[in-house]
């Protein structure tokens, strides 16, 4: 079992950045792969980035490539979600989930957390 818990949401100017954080439990963190994902009112969710188990490979949507980078800390069971040069359409619900098997944007996850609000204003 890995339980996550996602926190750094708020509220932020657009061109502003903010650095979410999800703090996992379980021994075995550190064998999966990590993804972040955001579901805004009204729309589907969306995969936004994807870390492998090693940490060495990354994959953004294009919507955020070059703005979000994913990073992982195994010494803190972290994983990371730094966002830069916000607009509103970034805003929404962010969610950090675990996958034990496979990685990337459209893999299966396994464990989600609650979610942290994001939001952009203009």
């Amino acid at each position: 079992q890995v339980q996550l818990v996602e926190s750094g949401g708020g509220l932020v100017q657009a061109g502003g950045s903010l650095r979410l954080s999800c703090s996992a439990s379980g021994r075995t963190f550190s064998s999966y792969a990590m993804g972040w994902f955001r579901q805004a009112p009204g729309k589907e969710r969306e995969s936004v980035a994807a870390i492998s188990w090693t940490g060495g490979s990354t994959e953004y949507a294009d919507s955020v490539k070059g703005r979000f980078t994913i990073s992982r800390d195994k010494a803190k069971n972290t994983v990371y979600l730094r966002m830069n040069s916000l607009t509103p359409e970034d805003t929404a619900v962010y969610y950090c989930a675990a996958a034990q098997w496979g990685y990337g944007l459209g893999s299966s996850y396994d464990y989600w957390g609650q979610g942290t609000q994001v939001t952009v204003s203009s």
